[in-house]
């Protein structure tokens, strides 16, 4: 395994919308491995989640994982999950407003409105599809992995860009807040 380089805003591929991964493809040692490196990759990044066009692959694969993160110590711990050709849908109209960062947009965050309720239709890693609902952040989560499988960056989202800051900044004068926020949301959309 290898921990790949991940792109920054401005790079092209991160605006590209990706492709369809077929069965056959997906069946690949090449395409096992490239999975397997993108995993790497967020880890050892600290990231919530990791999307392939990140890497520089436009294709429609995504992890995410959460265990204690420490970027994102609000966001309910979530197994590790490969999502290949991922679909989703809004099951209600709830929406919160989230800050987001992106390991693609280094140093920056913003306020996004998510969808608090969605279903995910997908292809594990192997293949096999899988359908899954998540609530709350999680879903919030989901969204902006898959936004950047249609080419969108978090900052394409923000719906206010005075909410645009610096991690430092974030930390300073956001963070407690935007904590006590998230572990209301948290409560609240709990399954």
């Amino acid at each position: 395994m290898a921990v790949l380089p991940i792109l920054s805003i401005g790079d092209p591929v991160l605006r590209e919308v990706s492709r369809a991964v077929s069965a056959e493809e997906l069946a690949t040692p090449a395409l096992q491995a490239f999975i397997d490196d993108l995993i790497e990759t967020m880890h050892a990044a600290h990231g919530a989640g990791l999307a392939a066009p990140q890497v520089g692959r436009p294709v429609r694969i995504c992890a995410v994982h959460i265990q204690q993160n420490p970027r994102y110590p609000y966001k309910p711990d979530f197994p590790l999950t490969v999502f290949v050709n991922p679909t989703l849908t809004r099951l209600s109209g709830e929406e919160e407003s989230v800050y987001e960062g992106c390991l693609s947009v280094p140093d920056l965050r913003g306020r996004v409105q998510r969808a608090m309720h969605v279903r995910v239709d997908a292809w594990d890693r192997h293949g096999a599809p899988f359908t899954l609902e998540a609530r709350g952040l999680i879903a919030g989560t989901f969204q902006h992995e898959f936004d950047h499988l249609d080419g969108l960056l978090f900052v394409d989202r923000v719906t206010d860009p005075r909410t645009l800051c610096t991690w430092a900044a974030f930390d300073r004068f956001y963070r407690e807040a935007f904590v006590a926020e998230a572990m209301d949301i948290n409560r609240k959309y709990v399954i």
